[in-house]
């Protein structure tokens, strides 16, 4: 087996085993917060949990996965108390189930979607209408997130097809699970470049932004919050308050996320 074909097969192997952890806390976390988040916040959430952890009462459990994943798993009966999308529809798609409480809902966070290359490459361009994307790409491979159900993967095929590269790199792409996934075949090689998310591209020491998508060329990136229909955790809303504050804005922006909620 090649190296590629080593890699891909290990992320498919690698998505299989974070749909296992996220579901890892379940068993033992009924003391504390339970936290569904999309994998993306994992950088900027895990020292949001931290400074939360004095107005909370103790530190959360958090489960990062795809927002798809998360939102099936608590469709399915996974204890969460709070879950964050990377996406509007994934949240939509949990509410009008009611599993979410609607009054908890909040537009918590934006972002953007950058085009990445290792750290040593040498590509150069400019994101507009008809790049060449494919021939950046050349014999390679481009990174995204499943875009059938992974939110930074939705936003950059519809910022491909709206930018008239998408027919030119679809038999290009390789589907990850998850946005970090994605970001790991490009930072191992195993992928020329790829599509992740600008607060991702910033974690990661092993890639380089070589451009950023227009704002204009794929729907807003909105992360919503909202607590779970069944959560039964008394500290969960205490957690949501910290999440609106105006120390997680701080650490949030740190981090490259745009602050939608306004802090209380």
């Amino acid at each position: 087996m090649t190296g590629k074909g080593f890699g891909l097969k290990a992320i498919a192997i690698g998505g299989f085993a974070v749909a296992l952890m996220a579901m890892a806390p379940v068993a033992h976390a009924q003391d504390k917060v339970l936290v569904f988040a999309a994998a993306s916040l994992k950088d900027a959430l895990d020292g949001v949990n931290k400074a939360c952890e004095a107005d909370v009462g103790e530190a959360a459990t958090i489960s990062y996965a795809a927002s798809s994943a998360l939102a099936k798993q608590i469709e399915g009966g996974a204890p969460a108390d709070v879950f964050i999308s990377a996406d509007l529809d994934w949240m939509k798609y949990l509410s009008d189930k009611k599993l979410t409480k609607p009054d908890t809902e909040v537009k918590l966070l934006g972002n953007q979607i950058v085009l990445v290359a290792s750290k040593d490459s040498t590509v150069e361009t400019k994101i507009e209408k008809g790049f060449e994307l494919a021939r950046l790409v050349g014999d390679g491979k481009l990174a995204m997130g499943d875009f059938k159900a992974v939110p930074a993967g939705k936003y950059g095929k519809a910022a491909l097809e709206s930018l008239g590269v998408w027919p030119s790199v679809e038999g290009k792409v390789a589907q990850a699970e998850n946005v970090r996934a994605a970001l790991k075949l490009v930072s191992t090689g195993e992928a020329a470049l790829g599509i992740v998310y600008a607060t991702d591209a910033h974690a990661e020491k092993g890639v380089k932004v070589v451009g950023t998508f227009p704002e204009d060329s794929h729907p807003p990136i909105i992360y919503p919050v909202a607590q779970t229909a069944d959560s039964k955790d008394k500290d969960a809303p205490a957690f949501l308050k910290c999440l609106l504050s105006a120390k997680a804005a701080a650490l949030f922006k740190e981090q490259g996320f745009t602050v939608l909620a306004p802090s209380n």
